[in-house]
């Protein structure tokens, strides 16, 4: 099992560590619930350094990931970020990613980590017919997530008068000093639907900039927050997981990400995806709140009142915020309607729920 730099970090802090994405990670430290709360009402950090950082580069390469992602790559500029994703030829998603543009004809890719080896192998295949350069730099970089409400905070005073970090807007990046540490790439970016931060470091200088952030934060009440409350902190903002929300079976349109798909350029399977958004699709992934006790797992099914088997639930927790048992999945398009009744059924009982826009906060 792979490690990250601060894997012996997580250990000394007690963190319970479990295997994720092939890595060693810390899941929780004091406790999914209390660090879910941290990143909402304070600041919380997290290791994502499974997380993988491809760079394309070369004359072609805005041709090339216009090719390969879903959004619109010529609106970026030096120093913006998009969220996209790669489709494949059978109405799926590859992965979805994090696209950097860092300078002209010079791009970072950022994928999740479950996924390094079959993104490397499609970024690969496909880059054969562009004159690009690519590079996988995963295992040399660190991610640290810095999130919650006062995280822009914190990031200034570690950042000092090096960059106004402050006032970065949501999905840009710059560089700043950290720690001692000159030209390291900060966004305005993270997956808990709070005001946060993403650093991206050599591995050598990932503790470094680890203990400086506790020694800034600690007014703030700065605390490590494992990958459990990653989960439950997306899944209230109605952001997709791949492997769970989204994969090779579910297309874009389906799962509600249309607004990352382009049809003003054409891409991978661009015409079957185009004809999806015209002509409407079968299934669509929705919010759904349990009527009743019981907790939603990835996997159940979702039936109607007769018992018949409708859908599946793609994700579900207690939310920690709302204190009610919430969840997605895939259901017919003609019963996707917020306000309908459906059921989830969990273990011999029927469970009722209520299909709710999202996100759930």
């Amino acid at each position: 099992m792979k490690t990250t730099a601060l894997n012996k970090k997580h250990k000394s802090l007690g963190a319970k560590m479990l295997p994720f994405a092939g890595f060693e990670m810390p899941i929780q430290y004091e406790g999914v619930n209390a660090e879910h709360e941290t990143v909402r009402k304070k600041v919380g950090v997290f290791d994502v350094s499974h997380m993988g950082n491809f760079f394309v580069s070369g004359y072609e390469a805005l041709n090339f990931l216009q090719y390969i992602t879903s959004n619109d790559v010529a609106k970026l500029k030096p120093g913006k970020v998009q969220y996209s994703c790669f489709p494949n030829e059978q109405n799926g998603i590859v992965d979805d990613l994090l696209v950097y543009q860092i300078d002209e004809n010079n791009y970072m890719l950022v994928v999740n980590g479950a996924n390094l080896e079959k993104d490397w192998n499609w970024v690969n295949q496909h880059a054969k017919n562009f004159k690009v350069s690519l590079k996988d730099l995963s295992a040399q970089y660190s991610i640290l997530a810095v999130q919650g409400p006062n995280a822009p905070a914190v990031m200034q005073k570690l950042a000092g008068d090096s960059a106004d970090l402050e006032n970065l807007k949501y999905y840009t990046w710059t560089k700043a000093h950290l720690a001692g540490h000159p030209d390291i790439l900060v966004s305005a970016t993270g997956y808990t639907g709070e005001k946060g931060y993403e650093i991206y470091v050599d591995n050598a200088l990932v503790e470094d900039i680890w203990d400086d952030l506790f020694d800034k934060g600690k007014v703030y009440d700065i605390k490590p927050v494992g990958l459990g409350a990653r989960d439950t902190l997306r899944l209230e903002k109605g952001y997709c997981l791949y492997g769970n929300d989204i994969d090779d079976t579910t297309s874009p349109i389906e799962a509600g990400l249309g607004w990352i798909t382009k049809f003003t350029k054409d891409f991978i399977n661009s015409k079957n995806l185009k004809k999806q958004k015209e002509e409407g699709v079968t299934r669509k992934l929705v919010g759904f709140k349990l009527k009743d006790k019981g907790i939603a797992r990835h996997g159940y099914d979702i039936v109607d009142k007769s018992g018949k088997k409708i859908g599946y639930v793609t994700s579900g927790t207690m939310s920690p915020s709302l204190k009610e048992a919430i969840g997605m999945g895939y259901v017919p398009s003609e019963k996707a309607k917020s306000g309908n009744q459906i059921f989830i059924q969990i273990r011999k009982k029927q469970v009722p729920a209520e299909i709710v826009k999202m996100p759930f906060l």
